[in-house]
C-alpha cells in the first residue's frame, strides 16, 4: 500500500486570510511542505535502495568469517529465505550497527514526512484538532523513542532477527511511508473531532503508552539486574530466568498490547468514516500475533520445561482475559 498521491495547492481549500498573515509572520512558504509533495519520489527511491542494500547485505553476509553470533553469517541455503530474512545480526559497516542506522532513519524520516504534512495543512489553515492530535501522538512516540533508546536492545528485532530485505524494506520504506497514511488522509479531508473523543484518544494514547514503555523498560533493567524491585517488589521470576512480575506477570507479550493501543490512538484522529487512516494498526495487529508465534516457538525450544511453566503462571498472550 502507498501513500496517496501528494496533493498539489490547487486541490487544497484556498488558505483563510488569518492563515494568509499568520504564514506571513512565521516566514512559512511552499518550500517546508517539499517533503510531502515528493511523496511518490521519495517512495520509489527508497524502495529500490533498499532493494539494492538488501543483496549487498546478502553478498557480503555469505562471505563473512567472523565468528561472533552478530556477525556470523546464518545462511539457510534458500536465496529467498536468506535475502528476505537476512544472513547476519547485526552486520556493521566502517563500524556503525547497521540495523539500528536504519531503524534511526526510518524514525526520523517518519518524523520529517509528518513535519512536511503539518506543514501543508498550516499553509491551507486546515490545522484542526485532528490535525495537532495526530501530530502530537507520532511527535512524541518518535521522539520517545531516540530518549529511550537502550531499551530496544533487548527487543525481538535487535536480539533475534537477522538483517534482511524484511527489515531494511520496514526501516526505510515502511515506517515512514505508510506509518504516516493518516497524516496524508488528514491533509486531503476535514475532520471535525469532537471534544469527548478527542479526550478517549487520548485516554487510549497514554495508556498504550505507559504499557508499552513500561513493559519494555522493565524488561530492560531485568536483563541488567535481575534483582532490580519492579513495582516497588522483589522481581518474581521462573527457573531463574524468565520475568513473571509488572506487566510480564499480566501477559506474555504485554508489551505488544502497547504497541498496538499507540497505533491504534494515530489512527483514531481520523474518525470513522474511512478504513484508510486503520492501515497501521491493522497490519501492527497481524504483524505482532505472526511475531508473537514465532517467539513462543523460540522459547519453547530454548527454555522447554522453564517456558511451560510461566506459561501456566501467566496463560494470556498479549490481551488479558481476551487472547
Amino acid at each position: 500500500l502507498t501513500p496517496p498521491l501528494p496533493l498539489q495547492r490547487s486541490a487544497l481549500a484556498p488558505a483563510a486570510p488569518g492563515a494568509l498573515r499568520a504564514r506571513r509572520l512565521h516566514g512559512l512558504d511552499d518550500s517546508h511542505g517539499v517533503v510531502a509533495d515528493r511523496g511518490l519520489e521519495l517512495l520509489s527511491t527508497t524502495f529500490i535502495f533498499s532493494v539494492i542494500v538488501s543483496f549487498l547485505l546478502y553478498y557480503t553476509g555469505l562471505r563473512s568469517r567472523h565468528q561472533s553470533s552478530s556477525l556470523k553469517p546464518h545462511a539457510t541455503g534458500s536465496f529467498i529465505q536468506d535475502w528476505w530474512f537476512g544472513v547476519q545480526l547485526n552486520p556493521h559497516f566502517m563500524g556503525v550497527d547497521l540495523k539500528f542506522f536504519f531503524i534511526r532513519a526510518g524514525m526520523m524520516a517518519w518524523l520529517f514526512i509528518n513535519l512536511s504534512l503539518l506543514a501543508k495543512s498550516y499553509l491551507a489553515g486546515s490545522v484542526n484538532r485532528a490535525v495537532i492530535l495526530y501530530q502530537f501522538f507520532c511527535g512524541w512516540y518518535i521522539i520517545d523513542y531516540f530518549i529511550h533508546e537502550e531499551f530496544m536492545t533487548s527487543t525481538w528485532d535487535i536480539i533475534a532477527e537477522r538483517l534482511g530485505f524484511m527489515l531494511v524494506f520496514g526501516d526505510l520504506v515502511f515506517i515512514p511511508f505508510t506509518f504516516t497514511i493518516q497524516g496524508w488522509w488528514l491533509l486531503g479531508n476535514k475532520m471535525e473531532l469532537p471534544l469527548l473523543a478527542s479526550v478517549a484518544n487520548c485516554i487510549i494514547f497514554l495508556i498504550g503508552y505507559l504499557v508499552f514503555r513500561g513493559a519494555n523498560k522493565q524488561k530492560h533493567l531485568f536483563k541488567k539486574d535481575p534483582k532490580a524491585p519492579i513495582w516497588g517488589k522483589p522481581p518474581k521470576v521462573v527457573g531463574g530466568k524468565l520475568l513473571v512480575s509488572g506487566y510480564w506477570g499480566i501477559a506474555r507479550h504485554c508489551n505488544y498490547l502497547g504497541d498496538l493501543l499507540l497505533a491504534l490512538s494515530f489512527s483514531l484522529p481520523c474518525g470513522a468514516s474511512s478504513v484508510i487512516p486503520y492501515f497501521y494498526p491493522t497490519y501492527l495487529l497481524i504483524l505482532l500475533i505472526w511475531r508473537e508465534r514465532r517467539d513462543e516457538a523460540r522459547c519453547s525450544e530454548k527454555y522447554k520445561d522453564i517456558w511451560a511453566e510461566y506459561c501456566k503462571l501467566v496463560p494470556w498472550r498479549i490481551l488479558p482475559y481476551v487472547y
